[in-house]
């Protein structure tokens, strides 16, 4: 289930937030941009509603990803969570200024005080925003990938080379924090999220965990937690 939601969430991000809006925009060009987004309405809409599923599938996967990796280390697969929370909000942020241009195009009345030059400039005011809120977007999730790359590295259920690949492709998601670098070395990110993401899900998927290595390393964890909080006895 881990691997059919990391799979549903790529599809529906990417194909949101890169491929159809991607498609609409003009870079540079307020007034094609605007023209395309009127012009392909349906097309524009179905592009927000992917990207809104691709949060709901996001969660769903690292709630997911927890319960299948706190037995390594609890502490680092909570903190795992709590970033990729902060990585979810700030989808759902990117999703809302999404749509943030066309409520701007098709403002009417609220907007009747602006020329039609300064609301096609507001609208893809909009989209650049969007653009920052994804690439902070891809901070967090490079976190995660690491934080999560780490514990599958540790872990006696899953091949730790995927965990290795992952904390790599995590690392050059988290150059995003200074976008021009991410840009620059975009093929190389690509090329490593491709080596551990897609293997990542083929494996959860058709193969899985080692379910009795992780009920073994699940019950080392709850024996250690059971002796550390028992009462010292004189």
């Amino acid at each position: 289930m881990a691997g059919v939601f990391e799979a549903l969430e790529g599809t529906g991000s990417s194909t949101g937030q890169v491929f159809i809006l991607g498609s609409l925009v003009v870079t540079g060009d307020a007034a094609a941009t605007a023209h395309n987004i009127l012009a392909n309405e349906a097309l524009f809409r179905l592009g927000f509603l992917v990207s809104i599923a691709g949060v709901a599938f996001h969660l769903a996967w690292s709630l997911l990803m927890y319960q299948l990796l706190k037995p390594v280390n609890g502490t680092v697969a909570a903190l795992a969570v709590f970033v990729v929370l902060i990585c979810c909000a700030l989808q759902a942020l990117t999703a809302f200024l999404y749509f943030g241009p066309l409520l701007v195009l098709q403002g009417g009345h609220a907007l009747s005080g602006l020329t039609t030059e300064q609301i096609e400039s507001l609208a893809y005011l909009f989209l650049k925003l969007n653009a920052a809120a994804f690439q902070l977007d891809l901070v967090f999730f490079g976190l995660w990938c690491i934080l999560t790359g780490y514990l599958m590295w540790r872990s006696t259920f899953l091949p730790r080379i995927l965990g290795v690949l992952l904390m790599i492709d995590g690392v050059g998601w988290t150059l995003y924090v200074w976008p021009p670098l991410a840009i620059y070395l975009f093929p190389v990110i690509a090329v490593a999220s491709g080596l551990a993401e897609i293997p990542l899900q083929l494996w959860l998927i058709i193969l899985g965990a080692n379910s009795r290595r992780w009920y073994e390393q699940a019950g080392t964890a709850a024996g250690f937690a059971a002796r550390t909080t028992q009462p010292t006895t004189i």
